[in-house]
């Protein structure tokens, strides 16, 4: 505890005046309720919320909110047309609700668990570590030097994996076993977690998140018997409310704000906008609405690029800053044209680097999170956001997938099916080039380190690419595993060997702090664009970054990579600008399915049914491979191969390598 508050001063030390007077005082208040935490929470009651929405009992107002407009589906959808508009959805979902009702779990690498019927909400599953059921400004959740990683309890409390469990009363006709089985976990969540007094607790982001999912459950279940009991009414609308005061308190603020900050912020919307007129939730909807205002601009580029350097995480975002905005065009509130053309712009982005078999590359951190998934797509598979936000901001000029997730977030339509054609394109502000084909695609990341140069999600990735060629995955993003559970893990994921850009004396492009700084890396690449030249034969990408020219002989990289769009040929050049002796490494790390092999002189990349020859140019190099591993989600890795080439330069060097498709017989 002690540690924690010193570590805490030493970096307000660093931060301008006014931030620390700021966040001085809301250290003081947030600490404060751990004195009183007990008697806000005696003061909130089911009835007391009725008095200030001016009704005469909690019946009314539970039906005076059930009664409100709501930005996802909660009416009954009849089976039969489901089916067809998506074949094999239906299905999904009633196994995952089973699942629910069973109490078991797969996420964030835990593979099939079943908790049980009383849940450990406290608990992480893959190592049996618990958490203190105490003040949650005491509880230090990193566990440095254990292997506990505090985003599976988390995550369990998110109850996204109880959404199917919903989806199932609706496709089901309004079958009370599965509204018995979502209140049964709802109170005990709600036993297991007193208001600030556990894990579950201890980052606003949290109980934000369960904002969204809780109040779609009151939605789909409000006109259920298995909710129709007064207590249990005033029990959960109570919780819900202390959600949204825990959420104003504890705010996650800084002087460069992220995802966690727009979390919070969409949690205050979503609080505000289903109290409305109740107590303070005018007030939440207020500064939550203010604050994604705000920070849509900040976050996001010009060009719609997420700052966080990462797919994933722009995923998240996005989703993020359109479910706000939703919530508000279902109120009938207006949206600011600054706001929607932001998220225009992230849907162009989304569109420009999503694939036609539904995956997506796999660039910075990844963490699994999502807003509010009710589609049953896979977790890569971003191509239903464009449609998405479309609907959201009342256009519609963008081309998609409408899958199913469209379908639940009453989206029009969502049953039509449209290609998304890749193409080319350009991202100059978040550093991100694509180029593309009908059959391939390059994603190439020459831009900021993430988090405006503070690393945040962002990885030493600067020059890398992913390489979809042909239809499948060749060359790609190893991804990033796990982050507290693992301080070496988390590292090692982020770090330049792991991804697909030169790398010289085994240094890093950007430094690390420190190795238990898991969030942080210098600025020292800075990536830049040298030219993108894009037409009908080819498209040209030239980039370089500085990252080892801060050593005692500065080295300059620069990579030019160029797509052949009449013969699908991808080639890469490396120039290394130096004039002492440096070990010079280069690697490919190719995906799970792929296999590299020899035979003579020649080389070759399998993957599924295609194939590739691979050459080089470069007499002093040397190649090798090396086993390594990709993480496709969260807490799962997956053997896979790595082509190394290597040399002990003397003078500037240069390696051009070119992977070419073998037509199939």
């Amino acid at each position: 505890m002690t540690a924690n508050i010193v570590n805490r001063l030493k970096r307000l030390g660093s931060k301008p005046p006014s931030y620390v007077v700021r966040r001085l005082a809301q250290e003081a208040r947030m600490q404060s309720e751990r004195i009183l935490a007990p008697a806000f929470v005696r003061m909130i009651s089911g009835r007391r919320l009725a008095r200030w929405a001016g009704v005469s009992s909690v019946d009314d107002l539970w039906e005076k909110l059930a009664s409100r407009p709501y930005p996802a589906r909660s009416e009954p959808a009849d089976r039969l047309d489901y089916d067809r508009a998506f074949p094999g959805s239906a299905e999904i979902i009633l196994s995952a609700a089973e699942r629910a009702l069973k109490h078991e779990i797969d996420l964030l690498g835990t593979g099939a668990v079943e908790m049980g019927p009383n849940i450990d909400w406290l608990q992480d599953y893959k190592t049996g570590d618990r958490w203190p059921a105490q003040f949650c400004k005491a509880i230090d959740y990193l566990n440095k030097g254990r292997p506990s990683d505090v985003k599976i309890p988390w995550e369990i409390s998110r109850l996204q994996w109880l959404l199917p469990v919903g989806q199932a009363y609706l496709l089901s006709e309004g079958d009370e076993r599965y509204a018995n089985g979502a209140r049964a976990v709802l109170e005990s969540w709600i036993e297991s977690n007193p208001y600030a007094y556990s894990v579950n607790w201890s980052c606003a982001m949290e109980p934000a998140l369960r904002l969204q999912s809780w109040t779609w459950l009151f939605h789909v279940f409000a006109g259920s018997r298995a909710w129709s009991d007064r207590a249990f009414r005033g029990k959960f609308l109570t919780s819900l409310y202390l959600h949204g005061a825990f959420t104003e308190v504890h705010i996650e603020r800084s002087t460069i704000n992220g995802n966690h900050l727009t979390s919070d912020a969409v949690g205050l919307v979503f609080a505000g906008l289903f109290f409305r007129g109740v107590g303070a939730a005018d007030r939440w909807e207020r500064e939550g609405w203010r604050t994604l205002n705000e920070e849509i601009v900040k976050q996001v580029h010009s060009d719609g690029v997420d700052f966080e350097a990462s797919v994933p995480y722009h995923r998240l975002v996005a989703e993020l800053f359109t479910m706000a905005a939703r919530y508000r065009v279902a109120a009938g509130l207006p949206l600011e044209k600054a706001y929607a053309d932001r998220l225009a712009a992230m849907a162009h982005f989304t569109e420009s680097y999503s694939r036609p078999d539904g995956t997506s590359p796999h660039w910075g951190d990844a963490d699994d999170a999502r807003s509010l998934p009710l589609g049953t797509q896979a977790l890569g598979d971003h191509r239903y956001l464009p449609g998405l936000i479309a609907n959201t901001i009342g256009r519609s000029s963008w081309s998609g997938t409408y899958a199913d997730e469209l379908f639940w977030h009453s989206v029009p339509d969502s049953g039509r099916v449209k290609d998304l054609p890749m193409t080319s394109a350009r991202f100059d502000v978040g550093g991100v080039f694509i180029l593309a084909d009908s059959k391939n695609q390059v994603f190439v990341d020459c831009g900021p380190v993430g988090l405006a140069g503070l690393g945040g999600h962002g990885h030493n990735d600067a020059l890398s690419f992913e390489a979809w060629l042909q239809g499948v995955p060749v060359v790609v993003d190893t991804g990033s595993y796990v982050y507290t559970a693992d301080f070496a893990a988390r590292n090692h994921f982020r770090s330049t060997s792991m991804h697909n850009t030169v790398q010289v004396d085994g240094e890093e492009i950007n430094r690390l702090y420190a190795p238990d700084n898991l969030w942080n890396l210098r600025d020292d690449a800075r990536a830049h664009l040298l030219e993108f030249v894009a037409d009908r034969t080819s498209s040209r990408f030239s980039g370089e970054h500085s990252g080892y020219r801060r050593l005692a002989d500065p080295v300059g990289i620069r990579r030019n990579i160029t797509l052949d769009h009449l013969t699908g040929t991808l080639t890469i050049e490396d120039l290394i600008d130096t004039k002492g002796a440096h070990v010079l490494s280069v690697p490919l790390h190719l995906s799970s399915d792929a296999r590299f092999s020899q035979e003579d002189n020649r080389y070759t990349i399998a993957v599924r049914d295609r194939r590739f020859d691979l050459s080089w140019e470069g007499a002093k190099w040397q190649i090798h491979t090396e086993e390594s591993s990709v993480s496709p989600s969260y807490g799962v890795r997956v053997p896979a191969q790595k082509i190394v080439w290597t040399t002990r330069a003397l003078g500037s060097e240069r390696l051009k390598v070119i992977i070419k498709p073998i037509p199939i017989a």
